[in-house]
C-alpha cells in the first residue's frame, strides 16, 4: 500500500502570511525519510498555494516521484509538459471552491480529455483521472487511455465524519438516534463495498486505483485493507497532525495505519 503525501498545505501555511516561510522544498526530504512513496501537489489556476516555482522545483529536486494534480486549462496543461512531473492528475476545478468537490465530469469533458491526455502521453508523463467511484467512469476511464485512476472519496469521509463525528441537531428520542446511526453505519459499509467492488473491476480492466480526499487518521483504516486500491494520497489531515508531532512522525502514524 503506497502513501502519496500532499504537501499543499504547507504553502496554504506560507501564502497566510506571503512570506518565505514554511518552504514545502524543505518537506521533500522528510517525507522520503518517513517512507511514503510520493509527493502529490496541486497546481491550481489561482495559484492559492503551490506556485509555478514550487512545482518546477519540487520536480526538479525531488527523490520521489511526482503526481502533480491539475485542471484541464490549456495555461496549466502547457506547465505540466514543461515539467513532466511522473504523472498528472486531472481533476475539476473551480476557483469558488474550498477543495475539490468531486470527480470530473467524464461525458461533458471528453474532447478536451482525449486532447490533454494524447498530449501528456506524448511528453511520456503517465495519466491518471480523478472520478466519482462509479463503473460508468471507471468504463469512460479505460477507453480513454489512462494508466490510473483515483476514486475521490469525500462521500466516504462525509458519511464517517457524521457518523463518528458531530451529528449535528440532537433527536428528540433515543430511539431516532439509534434509527439515525444505523442508517449512517448502513451507509458507511455499502460506500466501503463499493470502492471495493469498484476497485476490483478497474483492476480487472487494467487500470491502477488510488484513493483521496478527506481522508485522516481516523477514517482510513477502514478502507486500507482494499488491497486492490494500491495507493493513498493523503495531505491535509497529515500537515495538521504534523503541527503537533512534526511532519516525519506524522507519516510514520499515518504509514502505520495503512499497514495494519
Amino acid at each position: 500500500m503506497k502513501l502519496g503525501v500532499n504537501i499543499d498545505h504547507i504553502a496554504v501555511l506560507r501564502e497566510a502570511r506571503k512570506i518565505a516561510d514554511p518552504n514545502p522544498l524543505d518537506a521533500l526530504g522528510i517525507v522520503k525519510r518517513a517512507g511514503a512513496e510520493q509527493i502529490t501537489i496541486h497546481l491550481r489556476e489561482d495559484r492559492r498555494h503551490i506556485n509555478d516555482s514550487d512545482a518546477r522545483n519540487i520536480i526538479k529536486l525531488s527523490q520521489l516521484p511526482i503526481n502533480l494534480e491539475c485542471a484541464l486549462a490549456p495555461e496549466i496543461i502547457d506547465i505540466v509538459c514543461e515539467l513532466k512531473p511522473h504523472r498528472a492528475t486531472l481533476v475539476p476545478e473551480k476557483r469558488e471552491e474550498v477543495t475539490t468537490e468531486g470527480g470530473l465530469n467524464i461525458l461533458g469533458e471528453q474532447d478536451r480529455l482525449i486532447e490533454v491526455i494524447d498530449r501528456l502521453h506524448s511528453n511520456e508523463i503517465e495519466v491518471s483521472l480523478f472520478i466519482d467511484p462509479t463503473y460508468e467512469n471507471i468504463k469512460r476511464a479505460k477507453e480513454l487511455g489512462v494508466e490510473w485512476i483515483e476514486f475521490h472519496t469525500g462521500k466516504y469521509a462525509n458519511i464517517y465524519a457524521m457518523l463518528f463525528g458531530n451529528l449535528g441537531n440532537t433527536p428528540h428520542t433515543i430511539y431516532e438516534l439509534e434509527l439515525s446511526r444505523k442508517e449512517l453505519s448502513n451507509m458507511l459499509e455499502e460506500e466501503v463495498t463499493n470502492l471495493r467492488i469498484l476497485s476490483c473491476d478497474a483492476m480487472e480492466m487494467g487500470l491502477k486505483v488510488a484513493a483521496g480526499h478527506g481522508l485522516n487518521y481516523q477514517n482510513i483504516e477502514a478502507i486500507a485493507d482494499i488491497e486492490t486500491i494500491e495507493e493513498f494520497n493523503i495531505g491535509q489531515s497529515i500537515i495538521a497532525r504534523s503541527v503537533w508531532v512534526g511532519l516525519e512522525q506524522a507519516i510514520l502514524d499515518m504509514k502505520a495505519l495503512l499497514i495494519r
